[in-house]
């Protein structure tokens, strides 16, 4: 690659701008290329959620060196708060503001001259720039980088519901009425009458608790295990990630006349019936035919891996995650679901086949459910050291399609 890099970032979340931020500190062009119209959509769209990792966890030490404004106490934000006052604040700083592209959504990402199967594992291949094609508000445009972070996160590809991860009989057609985010509950009206919630995870802990809070809702819960442990960490160091463990539990034993939690469960189908939908549940107690009103799916999301399909990476059968920091996760977590205990990567384990293409933040985690945001940013540390010894310059090289 060329003495200075040229970095195209994807996505500018919070990972994505400490990536930016980075860059900025080292001189080094760079543009972010963010598919909505405002920095830090994912998060937005539960802003109304609070995390259960205090502001500590949430901040990286280039984004308070930037912006000396961020909370300092233990209290855990609001993704309304994390937007406020620190990803809405770093996107207008002037060494950001005017290197972010925003409605400008990735298509697809290629090696200039050449297709996956060619020049595997050469300096031809590394040599060659990286050519983006863009969904711009003007139409389609290209870009060229010789180094590419994608940091496009997890939250807006949500997985199915159906046995087996596949999508349930009934599903891809009733997918319009099917609410696959963290429910709002501030207007309590939006959820009145049945409501049906699968998935296990903190997600839908979150979802369950607020959801059986609400006095004209009925809560149906699905839960795929027969016995959840529903992630507990003993001794856990985040205050509120056990509270919504203790929450699980309770309304399993039966905390809330209005709350029924079948276990062992999974969907076998949904079929519309006027305003609302029948789905028949398989559970361990047998059958279930549950009338909702409305449909929560919170089985996790994955990362979109169709952005690289024609770059040479190599894919955790598993997890989807890039092979090499999937591998370094499992082997040092196994099945732990505790996010405070994840290894600090490596650049060895951040790279994948295809040169100079990093996957950063949650969408390198694949299906592994513990990444952190501080985990993100020590990504961001290993991939700009590694390039650290080359020289700055100024400007940034964008190409137009004819």
């Amino acid at each position: 690659m060329p003495a200075t890099p040229h970095v195209a970032i994807l996505g500018a979340g919070p990972v994505g701008l400490d990536a930016a931020l980075a860059c900025a500190d080292a001189g080094w062009p760079f543009t972010v290329y963010e598919a909505a119209d405002a920095a830090g959509a994912h998060v937005r769209a539960w802003g109304h959620v609070r995390l259960f990792t205090p502001w500590e966890l949430n901040a990286s030490h280039r984004m308070r060196a930037h912006f000396t404004d961020v909370p300092t106490d233990d209290t855990c934000p609001t993704g309304t708060e994390l937007v406020t006052h620190l990803l809405q604040p770093l996107a207008e700083l002037p060494a950001l503001a005017d290197r972010i592209r925003y409605r400008t959504r990735v298509a697809g990402i290629a090696r200039t001259g050449l297709l996956k199967h060619e020049q595997i594992g050469t300096g031809v291949r590394a040599a060659a720039p990286f050519t983006l094609l863009l969904d711009t508000p003007d139409g389609e445009d290209t870009a060229e980088a010789t180094l590419v972070l994608d940091c496009t996160g997890t939250y807006a590809h949500p997985n199915t519901l159906g046995d087996g991860g596949i999508p349930a009989p009934g599903e891809r057609a009733l997918n319009h009425r099917i609410t696959r985010t963290i429910p709002d509950t501030a207007d309590p009206t939006r959820w009145r009458g049945t409501v049906l919630l699968i998935g296990a995870g903190k997600s839908a802990q979150t979802a369950a608790r607020d959801l059986a809070a609400l006095p004209g809702t009925r809560l149906v819960w699905a839960v795929r295990s027969p016995a959840p442990d529903w992630g507990a960490i003993p001794d856990d160091a985040l205050p509120a990630r056990q509270e919504l463990v203790d929450a699980s539990q309770a309304l399993v034993d039966g905390g809330c006349d209005r709350v029924t939690v079948h276990t062992g469960a999974h969907v076998q189908s949904l079929q519309a019936d006027d305003d609302r939908i029948r789905v028949r549940l398989a559970t361990t107690a047998g059958p279930r035919a549950v009338s909702a009103d409305h449909i929560v799916s919170l089985t996790g999301y994955t990362g979109d891996p169709t952005l690289y399909r024609q770059l040479q990476v190599h894919e955790c059968y598993a997890t989807g995650a890039p092979m090499n920091l999937s591998a370094a996760l499992l082997a040092a977590t196994g099945a732990s679901t505790d996010c405070l205990a994840q290894p600090t990567p490596g650049i060895d384990q951040l790279r994948t086949p295809e040169p100079d293409f990093f996957i950063l933040g949650a969408k390198s985690y694949g299906r592994l459910s513990t990444f952190l945001l501080r985990t993100g940013y020590q990504q961001v540390d290993e991939v700009t050291a590694a390039y650290a010894t080359l020289p700055p310059v100024t400007a940034a090289k964008v190409v137009s399609a004819p």
